[in-house]
């Protein structure tokens, strides 16, 4: 019987041993289903967090948004809040009693709130609409008396009323001429016309609802209730012909309250062109209304303003450089009282991202970006106390920060998962040792944890090679799943965008290197070339003035590196794949290798000159090629792919979007156009409904589909 025994552990251990791992390629069916994390909210006493989280139906073709709840230190998280309407961006009250959001339960959108009881996480009543605004609401904030709530609405600046506003929609809206007449810039910004709206704050009282006819969602017995309490009509505190805030893409509030309740901090930019210029500047105005007053001085942007807890400083993100929107985002702290401010953040050369106060106000903690990571840093509130780099957080990248009361809450996410939140257990720093006290990082939510248990997700790794100028390059690489040293495998070769941009240790929907990977069995090698971000200024800036230069040069030394150092690369198929800049450059590649199998080229600038013209912001065109083609007419031609059209030979997919303003559906078509009269093998996929992005669930299907389909077809022969 031992033997026996024996004999049959031993082959059991060797069945075992031989069993391969149940994990599988990532696909994009899995990609959509993972749950997309927002921002932690924690409420004032620390026991939970509260976040919006967008889940895709990809059959039905939607993305929305739903309240979810976590315990602080981390635990199983549930809905908050169990309607089917989009629900996001929640905000709690400087006591923790009340929770408003953002809801889509009626259209437009608008604020909504509710109650809520600390002890056992949950909204108590039901949920009451705030805010009626013909032109929708949305950023609500609370002043921290309790007393306010601010929030955004796009208005017509010479409205005088809320009636005003809603009349010109409803023209708008009925009227069968749909021709529009433009007087200035801007008409048309990143993927829609402005129809010369402009984004104003408004205030309203905390204990106001919501006026007009109260709408009654189907299917939504919270929120079925008729409000009763004061009908006051929101007040507009910024009025005038500019937006407060400008636009943005995301990122932290462009305003804030001060801790006293009696003043609000806001961005705008005031110039005469605002398409010429960044000079967004930082202004304060009583919240009880009155005059605005400019307190930033620099000729670059200035953004994203922060009260300290204790009310004695005010923190905004600054540039010194006017019409350039990739300098560096120095940490600005103004004292109150005196006025004086000062730069905290001097002694590095990185940029910095989203910030929050200690609770004590003596402190900042910010990430900034360093070789591919978004870090964690601290720094005291005078910058004669220097700054200090937290370990162990350039495992991950980080965003969104808050802190509260000795903990900090973050968003966390690598190239092997989505967006999940993290929390830092101190937010004290001894600042001689440059040690934190009682340091430990917590994962608090695990939303994803089960989808991609399942998926067998490969590791970023990082080389370093000679480049233009002979500098130090980073680049990156995934490797496919069930990775065989001995095998021989294909590259897709992903070119970013920006240009001052870069890869690294992140997580994104639209390029997701992981499915790249694992789409055919590929590796993915991404170059963070002269230009990119996170490398010091001097780099960034060295692309501006030389597109097709020094960048090119990495690129091509970053792909000699790859197929001289890793034997299993196979340089007979190897693709190049870029959006927006990365487009660009897959246009300018087009014209002077013949290297490649194919190429993807999605949203690129294919005529610079013509570009020019049929872009929104002309600051970027005027500062990274010195002026406006008439000024600069040999630098733009010098950098124009379409110059270099009778090199074309490569297999070409051009993807562009209609409603694509920072780059124009044009420059796809006069690329795709060429490529055809040159009898260059060619396709274009053209999305009508799409930006400079492709966000819609059944088009990113499709999105993926083509790019990948077209590059199996020319390397996988």
């Amino acid at each position: 019987m031992k033997s026996f025994l024996a004999a049959f552990l031993l082959v059991a251990a060797s069945v075992f041993a031989q069993t391969p791992s149940q994990k599988r390629p990532f696909t994009f069916e899995d990609m959509m289903k993972l749950k997309r994390v927002g921002a932690p909210v924690p409420s004032p006493d620390g026991k939970w967090v509260v976040l919006d989280c967008v889940h895709i139906d990809l059959e039905a073709n939607t993305r929305i948004s739903h309240l979810w709840i976590v315990p602080a230190g981390g635990g199983e998280s549930r809905r908050l809040n169990p309607t089917p309407n989009h629900e996001e961006r929640p905000r709690f009250s400087a006591d923790g009693k009340r929770l408003i959001w953002t809801s889509k339960a009626t259209d437009p959108t608008q604020i909504w709130m509710c109650d809520f009881d600390s002890g056992s996480g949950v909204l108590v009543g039901k949920p009451h609409q705030v805010t009626s605004i013909s032109t929708g609401a949305d950023g609500g904030i609370w002043s921290p008396d309790g007393k306010n709530i601010v929030f955004v609405s796009a208005v017509y600046p010479d409205c005088k009323d809320d009636a005003c506003n809603k009349q010109r929609d409803e023209e708008l809206k009925k009227s069968k001429v749909k021709a529009k007449i433009f007087s200035r810039l801007f008409y048309r910004h990143w993927n829609a016309f402005t129809e010369f709206k402009r984004s104003h704050l408004f205030v309203v009282s905390a204990d106001a609802v919501a006026t007009g006819p109260w709408p009654v969602p189907s299917g939504t017995p919270q929120q079925e209730q008729q409000p009763t309490g004061p009908r006051l009509q929101p007040r507009d505190l910024t009025p005038g012909d500019h937006d407060v805030p400008p636009f943005h893409l995301g990122g932290q509030d462009m305003y804030a309250i001060s801790p006293d309740g009696r003043e609000v901090a806001y961005t705008s930019n005031v110039d005469e062109v605002e398409a010429t210029s960044t000079n967004n500047e930082i202004f304060v105005v009583p919240i009880s209304g009155g005059a605005a007053k400019k307190i930033s001085t620099s000729p670059g942007a200035d953004t994203t303003p922060l009260y300290s807890p204790d009310g004695k400083y005010l923190a905004w993100r600054s540039q010194a450089r006017a019409g350039f929107e990739a300098d560096e985002w120095r940490l600005l702290v103004q004292n109150r009282q005196s006025g004086k401010t000062e730069d905290v953040t001097a002694n590095i050369d990185s940029s910095v991202g989203s910030f929050d106060w200690s609770s004590d106000s003596s402190q900042i903690v910010f990430t900034a970006e360093e070789q591919g990571s978004h870090r964690l840093f601290w720094v005291t509130s005078t910058a004669q106390s220097g700054l200090r780099n937290i370990k162990g957080s350039n495992a991950w990248s980080a965003d969104d920060l808050v802190c509260r009361n000795g903990r900090v809450w973050f968003s966390k996410a690598s190239i092997r998962a989505p967006t999940e939140i993290g929390q830092l257990k101190s937010d004290k720093v001894d600042v001689v040792t440059g040690q934190a006290k009682e340091l430990r990082f917590v994962d608090v939510t695990h939303m994803n944890d089960a989808v991609l248990s399942q998926i067998d997700m490969q590791p970023l790794e990082s080389f370093t090679f000679k480049g233009a100028n002979n500098d130090d390059v980073q680049g990156f690489m995934v490797k496919p799943p069930g990775f065989d040293h001995n095998k021989k495998y294909p590259v897709k070769f992903l070119i970013h965008g920006g240009p001052q941009g870069a890869w690294g240790n992140e997580w994104t929907y639209r390029w997701n290197a992981e499915l790249f990977a694992a789409t055919g069995n590929y590796v993915v090698v991404m170059i963070n070339f002269h230009g990119s971000t996170g490398y010091g200024q001097n780099f960034t800036d060295s692309i501006s003035g030389d597109w097709g230069g020094k960048p090119y040069v990495d690129l091509m030394k970053g792909l000699d590196y790859v197929e001289k150092t890793y034997p299993f690369i196979d340089k007979n198929r190897e693709a190049a794949l870029g959006a927006s800049y990365g487009g660009y450059m897959a246009n300018w590649i087009l014209g002077h290798t013949t290297r490649f199998k194919c190429i993807v080229s999605h949203d690129g600038m294919f005529n610079a000159e013509s570009a020019y013209g049929t872009t929104e912001e002309l600051w970027f065109p005027s500062w990274e090629f010195g002026g406006p083609p008439w000024k600069k007419r040999d630098v733009y031609r010098k950098w124009s792919p379409h110059e270099y059209a009778q090199n074309f030979k490569t297999p070409t997919l051009v993807v562009h979007g209609q409603n694509d303003y920072r780059l124009d559906v044009s420059q796809g078509f006069d690329l795709f156009t060429t490529l055809q009269i040159l009898k260059v093998p060619s396709k274009m996929l053209y999305f009508p409904d799409e930006g400079h992005w492709v966000l819609k669930p059944q088009n990113s299907r499709l999105w993926y589909k083509t790019v990948n389909d077209w590059v199996d077809q020319w390397c996988k022969r």
